[in-house]
């Protein structure tokens, strides 16, 4: 097993982040209906950054040890660096190429999260 494989499954079998966070100021979820892939992310922002975050899934390998990887990653960023984010940023978290299929399962999680991003984007009032 190369070194990419080893810490996607240590992040499978051990996930950072899991689980959910008491008063979320976001959250949403994705779910791939061709693998049953889900994964649901919060998150806690202060002063535009994500102060706290957290997921929830099940699935495949790919898509929780992924789900686990960003959160660590994006605990700390701005919205605006987190809503930049995309496919060569995951692939480059996940240290290996993937196929199409495989890809989907990887992006689940950043969907979810940008999604909730642009969700409390849109409702929360502009600080000027």
């Amino acid at each position: 097993m190369n070194l990419y494989q080893a810490e996607l499954m240590d992040h499978y079998q051990y996930p950072r982040n899991a689980g959910r966070l008491e008063s979320a100021d976001f959250a949403s979820g994705e779910h791939n209906p061709s693998c049953g892939d889900s994964v649901a992310i919060e998150g806690m922002v202060h002063g535009m950054v994500v102060h706290k975050i957290a997921f929830v899934g099940k699935g495949c390998v790919i898509s929780q040890a992924t789900a686990s990887m960003l959160t660590e990653y994006c605990q700390g960023k701005s919205l605006k660096e987190i809503l930049e984010l995309g496919s060569p940023q995951v692939i480059s978290l996940v240290g290996m190429q993937l196929g199409p299929t495989r890809l989907k399962c990887a992006l689940l999680a950043l969907s979810a999260l940008k999604s909730g991003i642009i969700t409390y984007q849109a409702q929360s009032p502009r600080i000027l």
